[in-house]
């Protein structure tokens, strides 16, 4: 019997886990991704004065709709408020060399939002560490 085993080819396949779709944005996330383009960072202030970066349309503490009226802009700095280091970027990992990604609670936010912080070394990096938005020169959408 295991001459058998032996002797059998082994069957593979490839698997490949994707989920590829497309959705609209809406009002709320394409006024954000239009600030993205052109340079602002915008977050969304609640009846209770929190300002949430990216917006979202409802009050997470209420569940109330917000107002597209109640956009604010934030600041381009802040503050890294958790991270973790990739050591080996993946193909569709945004940096093609080691980098991290960090929750960032920009100035004038009350919320952190996930981003990447391109730093020289995972010894750069730091819960508390003041980061600044780097844009690129050209930007569509």
């Amino acid at each position: 019997m295991s001459d058998e085993i032996e002797a059998a080819e082994v069957l593979s396949a490839p698997n490949v886990l994707e989920y590829p779709y497309s959705r609209t944005i809406g009002a709320y996330t394409g006024r954000f991704m239009t600030g993205l383009r052109d340079g602002r960072i915008e977050g969304i202030r609640t009846a209770a004065g929190r300002v949430i970066v990216p917006p979202t349309e409802w009050d997470p503490e209420t569940g109330e709709p917000l107002s597209l009226d109640d956009f604010v802009e934030v600041g381009q700095s802040g503050v890294v408020t958790t991270w973790a280091w990739v050591h080996q970027p993946r193909d569709k990992h945004p940096l093609d060399h080691p980098f991290a990604w960090a929750l960032v609670r920009l100035d004038g936010a009350d919320t952190a939002m996930l981003h990447v912080v391109d730093a020289a070394d995972e010894a750069a990096v730091g819960t508390g560490m003041r980061v600044t938005v780097r844009w690129r020169d050209e930007r569509v959408g």
